[in-house]
């Protein structure tokens, strides 16, 4: 099985949907994003999370190719963000344990 990042970096997702959600992570605040998405509650662990917003971007990503009348593009950027948000806290969470 492969590591969350090489999960994370192997996504591949139209250029400009790509470039909007790393945009939006530079303001990324998980406290206010992740319990939007996730929903209200104790908050969950950083790579629990990324799991979890992975799961849920790839079921919008199967409603976008499948041209979905449900798929919400606005949806789809908000995962996209709190998941390169949190990738970002976990990487710095691991860089943080090997010093």
């Amino acid at each position: 099985m492969q590591d969350l990042m090489t999960m994370i970096i192997a996504l591949r997702r139209p250029r400009l949907l790509a470039r909007a959600a790393r945009h939006g992570a530079q303001d990324y605040d998980r406290d206010r994003h992740l319990q939007r998405i996730l929903g209200y509650g104790s908050m969950p662990s950083t790579g629990a999370a990324l799991m979890r917003l992975m799961e849920l971007e790839r079921e919008v990503n199967a409603q976008r190719t499948e041209e979905d009348a449900a798929y919400s593009l606005v949806r789809h950027l908000d995962l996209l963000i709190a998941l390169l948000g949190e990738a970002q806290l976990f990487q710095a969470s691991r860089a943080a344990q090997y010093q």
